[in-house]
């Protein structure tokens, strides 16, 4: 109720009222007639990080007793940030010895090689599904500084998940010093993340 108060009187809150109360008779319905199954009161809940603070990660790896290698688990899926994915830095070579699927953020600044480094850094076995690559080139720089790098990464043959982040490349400040974005260049880099991916044939995996 406190989440809705503020559309409560906008036609988009009359819209969310009637959709729900759609739902809960659906819901009323389906008590009704005894169905009453698992999947009605339970979700497979997933979540994701990035892995910045290392004496946090560290502290919340475990070694699987079953295989006796090495999850994180402060989170299903931790990824590498921009400012973080040296090479040979502390990072990568922390994330590079979990199971965890592993998530890598490519700026505007990566080159082919960098990207296909630490792909081969990360994901020495090729192994689907492992590695998700997360874009934030910013709208002005997506449609020519992805490409490259899709095409670098298709060629190790490597099975990737290839993900848009709209937000973090396009940050400025406002004149009072707020750090903000423009909805127009969100959906700009969005748009062409979508347009790059159609062109070279590959497939746009989701947007972060």
């Amino acid at each position: 109720t406190w989440n809705t108060d503020f559309v409560r009187d906008s036609t988009v809150g009359q819209r969310y009222e009637v959709l729900a109360a759609e739902i809960d008779k659906a819901m009323s319905f389906m008590e009704a007639i005894g169905v009453d199954t698992d999947e009605l009161r339970r979700v497979d809940f997933y979540s994701s990080h990035e892995a910045l603070l290392l004496e946090y990660e560290h502290a919340l790896t475990r070694i699987d007793s079953r295989t006796n290698t090495p999850y994180n688990t402060s989170a299903h899926m931790v990824w590498i940030g921009e400012r973080t994915r040296q090479l040979d830095g502390a990072h990568v070579e922390y994330l590079r010895r979990l199971r965890n699927p592993i998530g890598m953020k490519l700026g505007p600044s990566t080159t082919p090689s960098d990207a296909v480094a630490l792909a081969e850094r990360l994901d020495p076995a090729q192994e689907p599904g492992r590695l998700t690559i997360i874009s934030r080139m910013g709208a002005e720089r997506v449609r020519d500084a992805l490409p490259p790098i899709i095409e670098a990464i298709e060629d190790t043959g490597r099975k990737v998940a290839w993900v848009c982040d709209p937000m973090h490349g396009n940050t400025f400040e406002t004149s009072l010093g707020y750090k903000t974005r423009a909805f127009d260049q969100v959906a700009d880099e969005l748009n062409g993340f979508f347009d790059v991916h159609q062109d070279l044939g590959t497939w746009p995996g989701g947007v972060h």
